[in-house]
Formats: C-alpha cells, structure tokens, sequence
C-alpha cells in the first residue's frame, strides 16, 4: 500500500506539473494513465463501475467524477480537482488535489487552502481509540468556520484490496460517533467542500457531480494508515501540498 500510494501521489505531482491553459483534460488524463502503468500499477478507475477513464477531473463547479475529454479545455481562472487511484500488486492508493490554472480568484485560492487545511484537522484525529466521527467532526468544523460547507452525499472511505471499503469516513458528524478506529486500518480522507451549499446534483446518466448552486468546489484526499504512533500518509508526496 506504500507503493501504491507513492504511485498514485506522484502522479498527482506529475499532473500539477502538466496543467496549463489551453490543454484538455483527455490530455491530463492521458499523462496520468502512462505515468501509472510505466510505474508498473494499473489506473484503479479505469473502467470502475464503468467509469470510461483511468482519472477524475472536475473542473470549477464539478465536484467529483469529472470525465476527461478531448473538448474540455482548460482556461486560466479555472479550478481543476484532480483524483487518482493507483492498483500495485493487488493493493489501491487514492489521492486527491484541486489545482488553479493560471490566476484565479481569491474565493478560489481560500477553497483550495480550506480544503487542505480541514483535512490536516481531521487527520490529527486519525488515531488509535479514536471513532470515524471525531475526523469529521474536525473537518467540519474547521470548513464551516471559513463560511464554506461540507459535501454531505459523498464521503471518505476505507481502502485496501479494494478501492472502497468500509468503514465509510464522512467529512462531517459528531465526535465520539461511529467506528472506533485501531491499528492497522488504511482510509482515505478526503473533504469535498463548497464554497456554497453542501447540496449537489448529477443528472441521470451522468457521472460529473456539480454544486447544486454552481458555487465552486475544491477537494483534498490521501491515503492514511493508522497506527499505534499516529498516523501515516502514504500518498503524500509533497508536504507542502
């Protein structure tokens, strides 16, 4: 799971490098994909519950679940949530990151920061004896205080020889609530905020997940450990990012 997580975090390196204006997100995800497979992992979306390709890029208002595509040009001002999942030898990394193109607006570089910020508040949460509701608790708190919201219909997750199990990680909740966490359990923690209304839609048939409002979204993931001496990123390759 270390190299798994290694993997899908350098990609996310890699991709931050690669965004410009004026490319597509097919392009992005084309850049991604090879990285992936030369690392000798496979893209753990590609062709997940269908999903047509090997990442998920959300620009602006999309929350999650974006799909690359030849048409979809990045300009500058734009926000770009970049979500990548690596499968090496059986075992998944997942990671997240919301990257600005070019200058963006002020709202948008606080969302960005929020979104990172509210998940170190959760993962010092991240401990043994523990319970799921204290990280939430902690990445809610810390998002409403900034007058953003917290996505209430997708959630964090446990992850290992699959991409999802349990137990589920909500991004919101009471302390003291839920699973209690021990050693040994690998989540993925990742706060999707609004800088709006947490309400989201996404049209039948569809897989981009918008804002209801159209207010903009930012989202920040990793993989984490949990330890007897606290937790540890697996995914995090920058930690400045």
């Amino acid at each position: 799971m270390k190299q798994a997580g290694r993997i899908a975090g350098e990609a996310l390196l890699l991709a931050r490098e690669s965004v410009r204006e004026g490319m597509s997100t097919w392009e992005l995800d084309r850049i991604i994909r090879e990285f992936i497979e030369k690392s000798g992992a496979r893209p753990s979306f590609l062709n997940y519950s269908g999903f047509p390709a090997s990442t998920c890029i959300s620009i602006n208002d999309e929350v999650i679940h974006g799909i690359p595509s030849k048409k979809r040009i990045l300009v500058s001002g734009d926000i770009v949530s970049i979500d990548v999942g690596a499968n090496y030898r059986g075992y998944h990394g997942d990671a997240a990151r919301t990257i600005p193109v070019g200058r963006v607006s002020k709202e948008a570089e606080r969302l960005i920061e929020i979104a990172r910020k509210s998940f170190f508040e959760g993962l010092a949460k991240a401990v043994s004896g523990n319970r799921v509701g204290d990280i939430g608790h902690a990445i809610q708190r810390c998002v409403e205080a900034e007058g953003f919201s917290v996505v209430r219909a997708y959630i964090g997750h446990g992850i290992g020889q699959q991409l999802h199990e349990q137990p589920d990680v909500p991004n919101y909740g009471l302390p003291g609530r839920g699973v209690r966490l021990c050693a040994g359990m690998t989540l993925a923690i990742e706060p999707m905020i609004n800088a709006g209304g947490f309400e989201v839609v996404s049209p039948p048939g569809e897989w981009p997940v918008r804002t209801a409002d159209r207010s903009l979204s930012a989202h920040y993931e990793n993989t984490v450990a949990i330890t007897e001496e606290g937790p540890l990123l697996f995914t995090m390759c920058d930690p400045d990012w």
